[in-house]
């Protein structure tokens, strides 16, 4: 009685941002916590995830729960994107543009955490208006799931 033991492929989890969120309230302030999470296998897999609790630990093991849930497949060339990419999202405009071997990933704020765990090696970018990391975390997503990959 051989058992089949299905191994789950190694994710990397990253915490991108933790938030101390507080309410005024009748009885006083009502203080929680919200984490921004990426999980990724870096083949090109990759999730982010919200979550709010009173504690960080909770928060971060609610966002880590909801990334793998909602994982994206990144079509990926190389060891880079297949193509240029400008997405608007909200109040976040991103530029994605595919790099030669070796370039390294040249993108800023949390563009270079998300690129990483997703596997991207070599990609030049910029986020353009937005300082809100939350909105440019969605924006980056959408951008990566919206690329198409080359035959």
């Amino acid at each position: 009685m051989a058992e089949e033991i299905k191994e789950e492929p190694k994710l990397e989890e990253r915490v991108l941002l933790i938030r101390r969120v507080s309410k005024k309230t009748p009885g006083g302030n009502y203080i929680t916590f919200s984490a921004l999470v990426a999980v990724g296998d870096r083949k090109g897999r990759l999730g982010i995830g919200l979550g709010r609790s009173q504690e960080v630990p909770p928060a971060i093991k609610k966002a880590i729960a909801y990334a793998k849930k909602h994982m994206i497949t990144v079509a990926l060339y190389k060891s880079t994107i297949p193509h240029e990419i400008s997405i608007k999202y909200k109040a976040s405009k991103v530029l994605l543009k595919p790099a030669p071997e070796g370039t390294g990933l040249k993108v800023g704020s949390v563009a270079r955490a998300l690129l990483e765990v997703a596997g991207v090696k070599d990609v030049s970018g910029k986020i353009i208006r937005s300082r809100n990391q939350i909105s440019n975390t969605y924006a980056i997503l959408k951008a990566l799931e919206e690329l198409k990959a080359k035959k």
